[in-house]
């Protein structure tokens, strides 16, 4: 189906919403679905993404109230197995579309609670943007990390009361999600975190007030950095400042690791675009899945 088909198919759903209302439902129809792509990354190579079916798994859309507001979240597990552990999958700037839903389910597969987190909604559908510069100015950078760590904390929760156990918590994300991953894994009960090309350092602000490279030194959990020594976006120097921040910090920043992929860019894991390069994609995956392992997420 294609994208504006696919479009109009979710507006044909919702008779008589007004224009604000019917945004946000569509909104948590799509993270409901795992529906589409961003605008602003089209048109999506559809020859290389990947599809991982359902069969033998429960998958779909979970919600729950976070001071007020109500969080959607795509969620895929192992069908009718309970005591499961968790990874929260935190998305890139283009929300929990399509592939953020399909690594849900390739987590699923291999026995985990997946659970990716709409935490873009209260300021705006990042699917609906096909300007990136909008995107980024409009909904992104009014995204405060206090209010992304409230949320991952009831995502949480909500994986412990459902069937999800708690004490064996990971967390991967990807690009603006791979920032998030080092910083919750400063803040929140994770076991292990993995960080797929996530910015270290930057400015402070108001609502981001401190970078991966500020919090390296009080990690509660280990991190995997999967990065690409091509990427133009994250310097190469800015990971070494990474590294001796960790290690001058916790037994968990200490354990921290980063691989550096020789001829990748930066989103090498996205399958659904040109930036995807598909060995240093599997490798990482094999190193995430090995890393979660080793320190309890199993």
């Amino acid at each position: 189906m294609k994208h504006d088909d696919m479009k109009r198919d979710l507006d044909s759903l919702l008779p008589g919403q007004t224009s604000e209302a019917g945004a946000s439902r569509r909104t948590a129809l799509k993270v409901a679905l795992g529906v589409g792509y961003a605008a602003s990354v089209l048109p999506v190579c559809a020859q290389t993404a990947i599809k991982t079916p359902a069969d033998g798994l429960t998958v779909g859309d979970v919600h729950f109230d976070v001071n007020g507001f109500q969080v959607n979240a795509y969620r895929a597990a192992p069908e009718g197995k309970k005591n499961l552990p968790v990874v929260l999958v935190i998305s890139e700037i283009f929300g929990v579309h399509d592939y953020i839903a399909d690594t849900c389910r390739r987590l699923a597969k291999e026995g985990y609670m997946a659970i990716a987190p709409d935490l873009f909604a209260r300021q705006g559908d990042p699917m609906s943007y096909g300007e990136m510069s909008k995107l980024m100015s409009e909904v992104i950078s009014k995204v405060p990390d206090a209010q992304v760590m409230a949320d991952l904390d009831a995502t949480v929760k909500w994986a412990g009361a459902n069937g999800g156990d708690v004490a064996r918590l990971g967390i991967t994300g990807f690009c603006w999600g791979g920032r998030i991953t080092w910083l919750y894994s400063a803040h929140g009960p994770v076991k292990a975190g993995v960080a797929w090309y996530g910015r270290l350092v930057g400015q402070p602000s108001d609502l981001t007030p401190k970078h991966p490279v500020d919090i390296a030194p009080i990690l509660k959990a280990p991190v995997l950095g999967l990065y690409g020594e091509k990427d133009s976006g994250i310097p190469l120097d800015t990971i070494d400042k990474m590294k001796d921040a960790l290690r001058q910090g916790s037994a968990a920043a200490k354990k921290s690791e980063f691989v550096l992929y020789p001829d990748a860019p930066h989103a090498f894991h996205a399958d659904y675009r040109p930036s995807f390069r598909k060995e240093a994609a599997e490798d990482g995956w094999k190193r995430m899945l090995a890393w979660f392992r080793t320190h309890g997420v199993n």
